[in-house]
């Protein structure tokens, strides 16, 4: 059950507009990643009034926390 990520990169660099990286499991739409310089958000498919958000430093984190190590 593969996802489908498509990124859309802005023609500036990342601070004044965000990357924004559609998301689609089985090609449904499941929400939207949005990377900015102070943070990380996650909109849900169909929620535009609440998204997530996360620091790079929560980021981090959940990584370092949660992630499982893999060889490169």
């Amino acid at each position: 059950m593969a996802h489908d990520v498509a990124i859309q990169i802005p023609k500036l660099s990342v601070g004044s507009s965000d990357f924004q990286i559609s998301i689609k499991k089985n090609g449904k739409k499941i929400g939207e990643l949005l990377i900015s310089r102070g943070n990380i958000e996650w909109w849900p498919k169909g929620n535009y009034r609440k998204k997530k958000r996360l620091t790079w430093s929560e980021f981090e984190f959940m990584f370092e926390e949660y992630g499982t190590t893999v060889k490169n």
